[in-house]
C-alpha cells in the first residue's frame, strides 16, 4: 500500500511540473529572432521593441513576465529547432516571432501541435497563419502589401511598364512579387521582365541586363535589405535610372550603409513611421523611444512592441495563462490600439491595419503616406 501511494506521489509530481504549469511564480514566453545570420539587423530592431514593451509592461496577472530569448540564426532549421525547445524544454504559455516568413513557417507548425499561441511580429506571408488555429500576426499581409505597392506604382508613379527582381529562396519575396504582379495587371500595367535571385547572391548583372532592355517605367524588388542594396548599386553602375520599389524587408539601417547613394529615391511598403503615429500608445512609444536609443523608430521595433502588447492584453483578458485560453483572447482582439495603429485579428489570425510608404532621402528613411485597407 506504501509502494503505490509513493507510486501515485511521484505520478502526481510528474504531471505537475513535467507540463505547463498555469499557477506558475512566472509568466514564461518565448521568443525566436534572427539575432545572427543573413537578417540579423531585423532580429535586433524587433528584440528593441520587445524589450522595451516589457519594461514598460514586465509583469500580467501580477506576475512577472519572463521572456526567453532564442537565435534562430536566420535560418529555417533553427527555426524549428528553437520552436521545439521553447515547448518542451521551457514550456512556455505563448511565443513571439519568428520574423523571416519562411523561418516562422518552420516554427509554427510546432506550436500548433503543441496548441500554444504564436505571434509573428513581422511574418507577412499568408500561408504563416492559414489554416491554423494557434497562429497569429501583428502585421498587415502581402496580398494587402503587394496590393498598395503596385497601387503606388501604377497610380503616384505613373508606371505602366515594371520589371520584377525576386529572391526565390525566400518565401516572403516570391509571394510578395506574385500580389504585386497580379494588382499592377489588374490595373492595366504590364509585366516586362521577371527575373530571380538567391540570398547571398552578390552578381545581379544577367539580370539587370535582361531589365535595361525592357526598359521599365519601375522595377520592383520585394526582396530583404542585402540583396536589394547590392541591386540598387550595380542598376545605377549599369545606367538603369528607373523609380526602385520594395517591400518592407527592405527597411533596415544595413540598406542604405550598404547602398549609399543608389538607394536615394527607393521606395517600399512599410508599417510604421513616427509621422503616422496616431494612437496615445504609438506616441508615447516614439518619445521613449528615442530617450532610450536615441534615435529615430523603426517599423519592426514597433511590430514586436505591438505583438508583446496584443498578447499579454490577451492574457489579461483571458484572466489565465492556460494556453488555449490565451489563444481564444488573442483571436478576439479588435480595434486594439497599438503603436503601428488600430489593430484588429480577423478570423484567420491576420491583422487587419493600414500601411505605410516610406522612401530613402539624403541617407535616412522619410515618411511618404499611409494608406488604409
Amino acid at each position: 500500500m506504501k509502494k503505490l501511494s509513493l507510486f501515485l506521489v511521484v505520478a502526481l509530481m510528474v504531471l505537475t511540473f513535467g507540463t505547463t504549469s498555469f499557477a506558475a511564480d512566472e509568466v514564461k514566453i518565448g521568443v525566436i529572432l534572427p539575432m545572427t545570420g543573413p537578417v540579423a539587423a531585423f532580429g535586433q530592431m524587433t528584440w528593441e521593441g520587445i524589450e522595451l514593451a516589457n519594461e514598460l509592461r514586465p509583469q500580467v496577472l501580477g506576475k512577472p513576465v519572463k521572456l526567453i530569448l532564442l537565435d534562430d540564426k536566420s535560418d529555417k532549421v533553427e527555426a524549428a529547432n528553437t520552436a521545439s525547445r521553447l515547448i518542451e524544454k521551457e514550456h512556455v504559455v505563448a511565443g513571439i516571432g519568428a520574423v523571416a516568413s519562411s523561418n516562422t513557417l518552420s516554427a509554427a507548425p510546432i506550436f500548433e501541435k503543441a496548441k500554444v499561441p504564436l505571434i509573428t511580429p513581422a511574418s507577412t506571408n499568408p500561408l504563416v497563419t492559414q489554416g491554423k488555429k494557434f497562429i497569429f500576426r501583428a502585421c498587415f499581409i502581402d496580398p494587402f502589401q503587394g496590393k498598395v505597392a503596385a497601387k503606388f506604382a501604377y497610380n503616384n508613379l505613373k508606371a505602366r511598364k515594371a520589371a520584377i527582381l525576386v529572391d526565390i529562396a525566400q518565401d516572403y519575396c516570391v509571394g510578395l512579387a506574385n500580389f504585386f504582379e497580379k494588382n499592377f495587371k489588374a490595373l492595366g500595367g504590364e509585366i516586362v521582365s521577371k527575373t530571380f535571385c538567391k540570398t547571398g547572391d552578390q552578381d545581379f548583372s544577367a539580370q539587370l541586363t535582361t531589365i535595361k532592355a525592357k526598359n521599365p517605367d519601375v522595377i520592383y524588388i520585394p526582396n530583404y535589405y542585402t540583396e536589394d542594396a547590392l541591386i540598387a548599386k550595380q542598376a545605377r553602375e549599369m545606367g538603369i535610372n528607373a523609380p526602385l520599389l520594395s517591400g518592407d524587408g527592405a527597411q533596415a539601417p544595413q540598406l542604405i550603409e550598404i547602398g549609399g547613394k543608389a538607394v536615394e529615391g527607393m521606395y517600399y511598403t512599410t508599417h510604421f513611421n513616427e509621422k503616422a503615429a496616431s494612437t496615445e500608445l504609438g506616441k508615447k512609444y516614439v518619445e521613449i523611444y528615442h530617450k532610450k536609443f536615441n534615435k529615430s523608430p523603426n517599423a519592426l521595433g514597433a511590430l514586436g512592441f505591438d505583438a508583446y502588447y496584443i498578447l499579454l492584453d490577451a492574457i489579461e483578458r483571458a484572466g489565465s495563462l492556460d494556453p488555449v485560453k490565451i489563444r481564444d483572447g488573442i483571436a478576439a482582439t479588435k480595434d486594439f490600439k497599438g503603436v503601428t495603429g488600430v489593430i484588429t485579428i480577423d478570423e484567420n489570425g491576420n491583422a487587419i491595419k493600414s500601411a505605410v510608404i516610406e522612401t530613402v532621402k539624403n541617407g535616412k528613411f522619410e515618411f511618404v503616406t499611409v494608406v488604409n485597407p
